[in-house]
């Protein structure tokens, strides 16, 4: 962390003998930059659409795979296997899977007389694509998760909820709920973190477009340090974002912790 700090004061690029220390001029040049508006813009909006729908959806579906089901263990398995898979292998995957003249969702819109969005041509449907995907191979580690949460929920104090005449949404809002407060939190902070951090997806399926419609910070700092070499300004966007990596993490454990409870 601290030599990419020390490099990021430097005009270097990779695999170069020389570099030119030029103090802030790499951060100067990053915030003067109308490209990094829309990049964190389009950051944000990942984030939020991937750690909310994940949360919810993984909630969901823990709470249908907490009830006695035929093939309740095979189900479970199945749910979580795609979080196990690469990334790049994922992204493949759904490069296939969204093809919009040969892919399986084409033919499954076919059938209801709908055409095929431009998923990688035009916005906001790459952005939209990548959130899907991500969405589908992370939630099962969410419902993984939250199913040991609610299977750790005292079963006396639902029954009890219950003969005081409570319904099932309201013992679920009143006890379960805020008995899951603890899960709830570390899982907002380590997807928070994993969404800011996301790369695979992205590489393999969209190479950050069209347009930059899809390049994220993380996105940048690969760019910027890998493909184009600039060593110094890569740097930079890293520091930035271990910087709004720390403010988010500070920000959820002071605000956010506070309506945990704790049993």
């Amino acid at each position: 962390m601290f030599l990419s700090f020390y490099y990021s004061m430097l005009n270097w690029n990779v695999g170069s003998d020389f570099a030119q220390f030029i103090g802030f001029g790499n951060y100067v040049e990053w915030f003067n930059d109308p490209e990094s508006a829309r990049i964190v813009v389009t950051t944000l909006l990942y984030t939020v659409a991937t750690v909310a729908g994940g949360m919810a959806i993984g909630l969901a579906l823990a709470l249908a795979l907490n009830r006695k089901l035929f093939g309740r263990g095979i189900v479970r398995t199945v749910t979580f296997a795609p979080y196990v898979l690469s990334g790049i292998a994922v992204g493949f995957l759904w490069m296939y899977i969204f093809n919009p003249n040969i892919g399986l969702l084409r033919t499954v819109l076919g059938w209801f007389g709908l055409s095929s969005p431009p998923w990688f041509t035009q916005e906001p449907w790459p952005l939209i694509m990548i959130v899907i995907v991500t969405l589908w191979k992370h939630v099962g580690y969410v419902a993984l998760i939250y199913l040991a949460g609610l299977q750790s929920v005292p079963q006396d104090l639902r029954d009890a909820a219950a003969l005081d005449g409570a319904g099932t949404w309201r013992v679920f809002r009143a006890i379960v709920l805020p008995l899951l407060g603890p899960i709830t939190f570390f899982l907002l902070i380590t997807l928070t973190l994993s969404a800011l951090q996301s790369f695979d997806l992205i590489r393999s399926m969209t190479n950050g477009g069209p347009l930059g419609s899809t390049k994220t910070l993380m996105y940048q700092v690969y760019v910027e340090g890998f493909q184009i070499g600039r060593g110094g300004y890569g740097s930079a966007v890293a520091t930035i974002l271990f910087v709004i990596l720390l403010l988010v993490t500070a920000i959820q454990m002071k605000f956010v912790e506070r309506r945990v409870h704790y049993q």
